[in-house]
């Protein structure tokens, strides 16, 4: 394949990686296994533009990101969008997609992971059109976003640090608003303390995320208004996963949903793959099945059954 690499030197990992080195075991790694690639490191403000040059290159068949979740949201519908494959390299502090897709979490693994991958079809999900390979959320999880993103950090246990104190910020004063969704044909009204909508249904890890990428559906879950003990309750249950089990929790899989927010404010927020976003009064989600091609060892599993668990 004829591949272009991005790296985020400004993402996680990377920040405390010599890059040169790093590049020079992607050509290794990549020419060995037969394919062609040229390599980019580029500050973070530089990424998306990057990549999306790289896409329009005529003859690219592939794009592999390096950095952390926003870097890959990014690269995800870049290549979405291109039609071109996606090889991921997790450089964040969480990783999620990549877990998903089983890459190895550590940098130098996942270029000869990639090196030796194959193109496999997995599903991509919208919220009016905006791409996520994560979830769509809001509530609880935007709030705590909001939280963190208000303090300093500079590294890694920095941002961990934050998130620690931001969970407990919204734990002790957590927000309630109104819903209308209509789940393909299941509507109702309800006031709840979170959303979270996800590409496939979570597992049970207490990352929350997807075990599958393939079953070509959204995960939705709602979770009715919270005291702060009812926060510390989900809370531990997402930790032991058993989100299901939660009394205030209501989850489903549906491949449509649409929301309304009847008592709309403009500076309300979302959060769509880590990013705080403003939200919109209505929102129609889809998942997109196998539209996503991304660079894998193996075919992702169809044995896991919905039962493994769920996460807001």
């Amino acid at each position: 394949m004829n591949l272009y690499a991005v790296f985020n030197r400004d993402g996680g990992t990377f920040r405390t990686t010599d890059m040169d080195a790093y590049c020079a075991h992607a050509l290794r790694a990549f020419e060995s296994a037969g394919h062609e690639i040229e390599c980019h490191v580029v500050a973070g403000d530089k990424v998306v533009e990057t990549m999306e040059k790289a896409a329009a290159v005529r003859g690219v068949e592939g794009l592999i990101a390096g950095g952390g979740d926003g870097t890959i949201s990014a690269a995800s519908s870049i290549a979405w969008k291109s039609g071109i494959a996606l090889g991921i390299v997790p450089a964040g502090t969480m990783n999620l997609f990549a877990r998903s897709l089983k890459v190895p979490l550590d940098i130098w693994q996942a270029l000869d992971f990639l090196a030796q991958a194959q193109v496999r079809d997995v599903d991509i999900a919208s919220a009016n059109g905006r791409s996520f390979v994560h979830q769509f959320s809001a509530g609880l999880h935007a709030r705590m976003v909001r939280y963190r993103n208000s303090m300093n950090f500079a590294s890694r246990l920095g941002k961990m640090r934050a998130s620690t104190r931001a969970a407990i910020g919204v734990m002790l004063n957590p927000p309630e608003f109104e819903v209308e969704f209509n789940a393909e044909g299941k509507t109702g009204h309800r006031k709840v303390s979170a959303i979270s909508v996800s590409n496939n249904e979570f597992g049970q890890d207490a990352l929350m995320y997807a075990d599958d990428v393939t079953r070509g559906h959204l995960g939705f879950y709602i979770a009715d208004p919270l005291t702060p003990a009812g926060v510390a309750k989900l809370t531990f249950d997402i930790l032991r996963g058993r989100l299901k089990e939660n009394e205030a929790v209501t989850a489903m899989t549906v491949t449509e949903l649409e929301l309304h927010f009847p008592r709309h404010r403009k500076d309300v927020r979302c959060v769509i793959d880590g990013e705080l976003l403003p939200m919109e009064r209505d929102i129609l989600l889809k998942i997109h099945a196998g539209e996503l091609k991304v660079l894998v060892d193996q075919a992702p599993s169809q044995t896991l059954t919905e039962e493994n668990g769920s996460g807001i």
